[in-house]
């Protein structure tokens, strides 16, 4: 999984990129396509997942199965925190 940090929405002093590619190697972290597509016709996806700190982050991204391009990234909400949550416990 090769990471490409060009033209990011988000402060990589505030969420470093190695913790937003801790969140993408979470085994449980949790991948989402949008039900709408992009107006110029690629795909973004969006990621859950949790760093090694314990920290959870919410991402949109792009990718060709083998790059990734993280758009955005912030801390999860309240609720997306209890979604990944439920969704983890759901599956064990």
């Amino acid at each position: 999984m090769e990471f490409d940090w060009i033209d990011c929405h988000f402060d990589l002093k505030k969420i470093p990129p190695r913790e937003v590619e801790e969140a993408f190697e979470d085994p449980f972290s949790i991948r989402l396509l949008p039900e709408t597509d992009s107006s110029d016709g690629e795909s973004r996806y969006f990621a859950l997942g949790k760093t090694l700190a314990n920290r959870y982050l919410f991402s949109a991204f792009w990718t060709d199965g083998k790059n990734y391009r993280v758009i955005f990234c912030r801390d999860m909400t309240d609720d997306e925190s209890s979604f990944y949550e439920r969704k983890n416990a759901e599956w064990l």
